[in-house]
């Protein structure tokens, strides 16, 4: 039995304030709509200094005190699996700016979910805020995705 497989690592962070408000990216480059930021794990890169450092280019926030709290997990087509690592904090500096992967602004959770979210958003944001739960799988049945929450 074959123990490795092809694996592709990346990250989103929920960094929220202490009244409810959630920076987010209507992202505009890879896939669209709204989605916290984040983005691909470099080769030899630690997973906290990756969701770091594509934080900070994303968003100009410098972030600390990160809090992994689940991860998305899915196998594509080619038999590749995908892996979200997904963090949260509410440790930040700097002025919030936006870059080419697309706007970022602030907002509250409330009116997060009525914005036009990026494919599977809406069933990833409880992970980030249901405490009990710490995996979102993806698996095909019948050409269905189906999602899984654990």
């Amino acid at each position: 039995m074959e123990h490795t497989e092809n694996t592709i690592f990346t990250n989103m962070c929920m960094i929220y304030d202490d009244v409810g408000n959630v920076v987010v990216q209507n992202r505009t480059k890879s896939w669209c709509g709204y989605a916290f930021p984040g983005g691909h794990v470099e080769p030899g890169e630690s997973f906290n200094d990756a969701v770091i450092r594509e934080v900070f280019e994303e968003t100009n926030l410098k972030i600390s005190n990160l809090r992994l709290c689940g991860i998305k997990d899915s196998v594509r087509d080619d038999k590749t699996r995908y892996i979200v690592f997904l963090y949260k904090t509410n440790c930040f500096e700097g002025e919030l700016r936006s870059s080419d992967e697309g706007e970022v602004r602030w907002v509250s959770l409330n009116e997060l979910k009525t914005l036009k979210l990026s494919n599977t958003f809406d069933t990833m944001l409880e992970v980030f805020l249901r405490d009990e739960l710490t995996e979102q799988y993806w698996y095909r049945a019948n050409n269905d995705w189906i999602c899984v929450h654990k």
